[in-house]
């Protein structure tokens, strides 16, 4: 890991954290991107991006059954390498501090991601996806089919 990662930045405030309590939380899964540092990962996903994959771990690879029938999925990620201390931050270092809540960063007490992905396709315990923007080997807390109303489930299901 690069040492800029965990630099704080001027106007930024790092706060030591309560110790941690076990949320019950199981990975299940891994997700494979083409990115192995923060600097090369995408500020965003884009549903035009490179394709994405998202491992299923067993028992969980029965509980992909359906999931076909969807345009979209949501994916929760662990960002096992963000900062947890950080409450104010200066992303673009031009001197604008913002309070984390108040940011789409990495860097948060849960350092939980979500992104709404396309699905591209299911090969096995495999899920295909585009629009993803976490590091190669990011620990799946949870993937769900995004219902919103502009992803309906795709026609005949």
């Amino acid at each position: 890991m690069a040492s800029e990662e965990f630099s704080v930045r001027e106007g930024e405030l790092a706060v030591e954290p309560p110790p941690p309590t076990d949320a019950g939380l199981v990975f299940i899964g891994r997700i494979h991107t083409p990115w192995t540092s923060r600097e090369e990962t995408p500020r965003q996903g884009r549903q035009d991006g490179p394709v994405c994959r998202i491992e299923i771990f067993d028992p969980w690879v029965p509980g992909l059954k359906g999931l076909e029938d969807y345009r979209q999925v949501e994916v929760f990620y662990w960002l096992h390498r963000a900062r947890r201390d950080l409450v104010l931050q200066n992303p673009r270092r031009d001197g604008d501090i913002r309070g984390v809540f108040a940011l789409r960063s990495p860097v948060r007490p849960n350092p939980i991601g979500l992104s709404v992905a396309a699905l591209v396709g299911i090969e096995g315990n495999v899920v295909l996806v585009r629009g993803l923007d976490c590091l190669d080997g990011t620990p799946l807390i949870d993937l769900k089919p995004d219902r919103c109303a502009y992803s309906p489930p795709k026609p005949g299901h």
